[in-house]
């Protein structure tokens, strides 16, 4: 079995887990950060979980005056729709489908993988997950976006064009603007995918209206899995 080139904690939630949610953290932030989550979900009657948590590469990000910090790809400017770090994107993907593969040789199908991420973290389960050549359980994206989503239409596998989607952001985001959001959401739906959104109000966080929506999102899409 192939090493990933990204370290991990995890959490298995029971003995020999037969499910995987890989969860990418958000800019700056390490895979500690969602870690408290487990605790915190209503995982009742679900079979055993493993919890991936990665911790995302160090690297300048220019929107922080070239200050080294964990992020999964650079951040140009404010405009993240149209000035976007294509080639960090490209290259994380990767780091993601390692992840993905390590899953698969310990004996957990692509079937039974959920891609997680908060922010950029989002950003990068949209990536990897709709580019994926195997059909993967759900992804869940926690206030973000769609990166470079000109591609997205000849790029897209049609493995997972019937794959769970859950979006959720918050009204009040001054990091990644609602409207950035939503923008993402139409152009999903556009394109035929299944997008469950939801909204709080709320900044650029995680509430406990949203942990609870996340529970049940996870007990249906494990039970369609």
């Amino acid at each position: 079995m192939t090493t990933p080139s990204l370290e991990s904690i995890e959490i298995e939630t029971g003995p020999n887990p037969t499910v995987a949610v890989i969860w990418l953290h958000g800019l700056g932030a390490d895979g500690s950060d969602f870690v408290p989550i487990v605790r915190e979900l209503d995982l009742t009657g679900c079979p055993a979980i493993r919890f991936v948590f990665p911790h995302a590469p160090t690297m300048p990000v220019t929107i922080n005056y070239g200050y080294v910090m964990r992020a999964w790809y650079d951040i140009l400017g404010t405009d993240i729709a149209n000035r976007e770090d294509e080639a960090g994107l490209r290259k994380s993907q990767l780091l993601v489908e390692e992840l993905i593969a390590r899953e698969k040789a310990r004996g957990i199908p692509a079937s039974r993988i959920i891609l997680a991420g908060f922010s950029q973290g989002c950003a990068m389960t949209l990536q990897t997950g709709l580019r994926h050549p195997e059909k993967l359980a759900g992804l869940l994206g926690l206030s973000g976006y769609l990166p470079i989503h000109q591609r997205l239409s000849t790029e897209r596998h049609s493995a997972n064009h019937d794959t769970p989607i859950f979006l959720a952001h918050g009204t009040s985001d001054p990091i990644v603007p609602f409207d950035r959001a939503e923008m993402s959401r139409d152009f999903l739906q556009a394109l035929g995918y299944k997008v469950e959104w939801h909204e709080y109000a709320m900044p650029h966080s995680v509430c406990e209206e949203e942990i609870a929506d996340i529970g049940v999102w996870l007990k249906r899409v494990l039970a369609q899995a």
